[in-house]
């Protein structure tokens, strides 16, 4: 009888211990399959637009729009980048740039005010040397219009006064530029919160006019104006794009929304940037977007798919424009495209240390009907400042 007992114990024991195996291989089974179905999730949310976390770290539900993009803040469609630990720089205030820019820009358009100048200066002036004058500033990309009515306005101030002292001819100059520049336009950029919301900045431009580049120095402009300031990498078809604009967010200490996945939909990262932008607080939002080929209508109707993506969740107080004042005429071009896919409220012009054509400040406010707020003059971090109608006109003159 105990040994009967004894087996029926041990056969207990055993089965038991077999029991508790099968429930851990099938517990083993249920969580691979579980994971393995998140991650095929994953995957189809990454196809799409990006990593399915939201900033926290948590899974939320997503609608789709008509646009086939989520609109749900926190969708998570991006994640966003931590402020880093390392050594953040202090950017340089604007006001100590443009002393050293208006240097700089002096030296590169200098060409147009001492040719000018010396046409004015001396006597008799002919029909010859009016001649002389236009094509002066029509290579300086004055425009047509703006060259007629500059020369008008010079001709009669020349026959009216006649004099031929430097001085005087300079302040006439001056002065009939800056006419043209016109300082009365509002040169401020939206960068401060509208209600409970941040401000949107959407930052559009062909491919090679330092648009990304502009985005990052544009973000340590405002961060030396104590602004707190969020970047959204919805550029998602250049390769690298979303790591250059991270690591010029890092110098200053300022966060990126991006998507982990190449070829997002980058009117989907470009709201969640806004979302994360209300949730966080933020002063200003900067969105970068692809560099657009002016030629190709496809890609225009995909930035006017992001604006109109981007008004869901708020409205977009400024777009600018990014263009290279070495490109002349075909940066007009460019100018005007984008112009009918958003509303441009403004131009930024880089390189313009790098041409003599600083004409095309004129030109480019006049067919657009928008002012150029701001002016890159060298390659560096802080080469960015707002532009300033006198002393560029002074730079000019001299």
């Amino acid at each position: 009888m105990e040994n009967y007992w004894e087996y029926i114990i041990f056969a207990s024991i055993f089965l038991l211990v077999l029991l508790s195996v099968v429930v851990g291989l099938t517990r083993s089974r249920l969580r691979s399959r579980r994971e393995a179905e998140e991650a095929e999730l994953e995957g189809e949310f990454g196809e799409a637009t990006g990593t399915d976390l939201s900033p926290d770290g948590q899974r939320r539900s997503a609608d789709l729009d008509s646009d086939g993009v989520t609109t749900t803040p926190g969708d998570g469609e991006a994640e966003v980048v931590a402020e880093p630990t390392s050594q953040i720089e202090t950017p340089e205030s604007a006001r100590g740039r443009l002393a050293r820019l208006r240097a700089r820009l002096a030296g590169s358009n200098s060409a147009i005010g001492n040719a000018l100048l010396a046409l004015l200066s001396r006597g008799g002036l002919d029909e010859q040397a009016w001649e002389d004058v236009e094509d002066t500033l029509l290579q300086a990309d004055l425009g047509v219009e703006a060259t007629e009515e500059l020369v008008a306005s010079l001709r009669k101030r020349v026959q009216v006064d006649g004099s031929k002292d430097a001085a005087e001819v300079r302040q006439w100059l001056r002065e009939d530029l800056l006419a043209l520049v016109n300082p009365s336009m509002d040169r401020t950029i939206a960068a401060s919160r509208v209600g409970d919301r941040p401000a949107v900045v959407m930052v559009v431009g062909v491919n090679g006019t330092g648009k990304t580049t502009t985005v990052g120095k544009l973000a340590r402009v405002l961060v030396a104006e104590d602004k707190d300031v969020l970047l959204g990498a919805a550029d998602t078809f250049r390769a690298a794009a979303a790591d250059q604009l991270q690591t010029w967010g890092e110098r200053v200490g300022v966060p990126t929304v991006r998507s982990d996945v190449d070829g997002a939909d980058p009117a989907s990262v470009a709201f969640d940037a806004v979302a994360a932008g209300i949730e966080y607080g933020a002063d200003v939002v900067l969105l970068d977007t692809a560099g657009r080929l002016h030629n190709k209508v496809g890609l225009m109707d995909e930035l006017s798919k992001i604006k109109r993506v981007v008004e869901k969740r708020s409205q977009i107080d400024e777009v600018l424009l990014v263009l290279d004042a070495t490109t002349g005429q075909n940066g007009m071009r460019q100018a005007e495209v984008f112009a009918q896919a958003v509303n441009i409220t403004g131009i930024v012009l880089t390189k313009l240390d790098g041409t003599a054509k600083g004409g095309i400040v004129v030109n480019v406010q006049r067919r657009l009907g928008v002012p150029v707020k701001l002016i890159g003059l060298g390659e560096g971090p802080d080469d960015l400042a707002p532009f300033d109608p006198e002393a560029f006109v002074d730079a000019i003159v001299g």
